[in-house]
């Protein structure tokens, strides 16, 4: 039995982990911003605590109590969101803030709480909830991307600083998911004609995918679930057929993008400099 840390369970992907981490026969406790009303499939394993991932002294405080009530924490999953969607010209200083607080400097500042307990036992693994939109970026989205972007690189390097001292993690990337994503909560930005074209497509098409979505948030925890329980579980876990094809084709271009101009990539080097060398890239 394992003692789960969940972050923006009250619905969606969260949600549906709390209860397939609970129905496993773990302890959970699921957090989220409001927690009046809420229930859970499995009332004896889950518990409901009230959160706001931007509050950093909530955050180490809700860290310290399930530790102190529970022992440890042995699976951190850092999952709050929300979408927004806009053009760069659109977006303010104050909308692109906002998202990063609660796709960055939230999950950062729970890993930082959490890793001393799990440091101590040279166990635990932490979830980072990233996206599709964390791999590939698409017009309408460069606020969401560049915060999921961003989380994608801070848990690459997280994962070979931790992975010496037993702590696994796992990026998860989901597609498009039946979710309340792109639901009243998601942010829009002021329209503006000159990109009508673009991003005007992408808002047309998150409004007809709304409630239709391909995804089903109960076979994704069993996904991530599956993935935990493996013997070499990987770094990176794209969820649906989507998030698949469109990351696969995305670094398909790239490579040969980088190919073709590998050439003038290369001949940037001082003439009497040896070899190029790299950082090291440890074992996970």
């Amino acid at each position: 039995m394992d003692v789960w840390l969940i972050t923006g369970a009250g619905n969606g992907l969260g949600r549906a982990m709390a209860e397939a981490a609970a129905e496993a026969g773990n302890v959970v406790v699921a957090t989220s911003r409001r927690v009046d009303g809420l229930t859970y499939a499995y009332p004896d394993r889950i518990e409901a605590l009230p959160l706001d991932v931007t509050d950093p002294t909530a955050v180490a405080a809700v860290v310290a109590d399930v530790e102190a009530r529970y022992g440890r924490i042995d699976v951190l999953v850092n999952n709050a969101g929300r979408g927004q969607v806009g053009a760069a010209e659109e977006t303010t200083d104050a909308d692109l803030r906002d998202l990063f607080e609660v796709h960055v400097f939230g999950p950062a500042a729970l890993v930082r709480a959490v890793l001393p307990g799990m440091r101590a036992r040279r166990s635990g693994t932490i979830v980072q909830m990233s996206s599709y939109g964390g791999v590939v970026g698409n017009a309408g989205f460069s606020a969401y991307c560049a915060t999921k972007f961003a989380l994608e690189g801070y848990s690459e390097s997280l994962a070979a600083e931790v992975a010496p001292l037993g702590i696994r993690v796992l990026i998860v990337e989901p597609g498009n998911f039946r979710t309340g994503l792109l639901g009243p909560r998601m942010h829009e930005t002021k329209p503006t004609s000159a990109y009508a074209e673009t991003v005007g497509a992408t808002r047309a098409f998150l409004t007809a995918s709304h409630g239709a979505q391909s995804g089903d948030p109960a076979r994704a925890a069993a996904a991530i679930l599956r993935a935990l329980a493996a013997d070499e579980p990987p770094l990176r876990l794209p969820l649906g057929g989507d998030a698949v094809d469109g990351i696969l084709a995305h670094l398909a271009a790239a490579t040969e993008e980088v190919r073709a101009w590998s050439e003038v990539s290369r001949d940037t080097s001082f003439t009497d400099a040896g070899p190029a060398r790299s950082l090291p890239r440890p074992g996970r």
